[in-house]
């Protein structure tokens, strides 16, 4: 049985529905993290998606324990507020070294959707082991910053390449 997005819990684990998208609902759920984060940049500066990732881990944390009790599983493929949090810490990473062009916003996109689906180690280990809505947040936060920081890389060598 599907949980109610009239449920806050439901509605911030889905990331407004997003995560009932299919296929690859991890996808769609990043696809929808950005707008959010376009509109954050445009009052803020971009590194301050750093600070709000983390606010968002804590909600997310909250909202995917919530989904797991409802739905009687563990981390399900609509949870995608995981998603959310590792894109914008991706995100808040590179813009540490460089302005977020459109080139910055797709490969912060490719990359993160890479770690999160490869999980190279550590972030397998945190994926197989770690319980709970802590469990499944971990393991997008680890692949965003493994992803911000291939992301900075990745401009440079674009730059040095004379590309951008």
């Amino acid at each position: 049985m599907r949980p109610s997005l009239t449920d806050p819990g439901i509605l911030i684990a889905t990331w407004f529905g997003s995560g009932y998208l299919t296929p690859a609902p991890g996808t769609w759920g990043t696809i929808a993290a950005l707008p959010f984060a376009w509109f954050m940049i445009q009052a803020v500066p971009p590194t301050w998606l750093i600070p709000a990732a983390i606010i968002l881990l804590a909600v997310g944390t909250w909202a995917a324990n919530r989904f797991d009790i409802l739905t009687q599983g563990h981390d399900a493929s609509e949870i995608v507020v995981d998603e959310v949090v590792g894109v914008w810490l991706t995100l808040g990473i590179m813009a540490l070294y460089a302005p977020l062009t459109w080139v910055a916003w797709i490969v912060a996109f490719v990359l993160f959707r890479a770690f999160d689906i490869v999980k190279p180690f550590p972030i397998n280990l945190i994926d197989r082991h770690m319980g709970g809505g802590f469990g499944v947040m971990l393991d997008d936060v680890l692949a965003g910053v493994f992803a911000g920081v291939a992301g900075i890389l990745a401009m440079m060598l674009l730059k040095k390449l004379a590309i951008i």
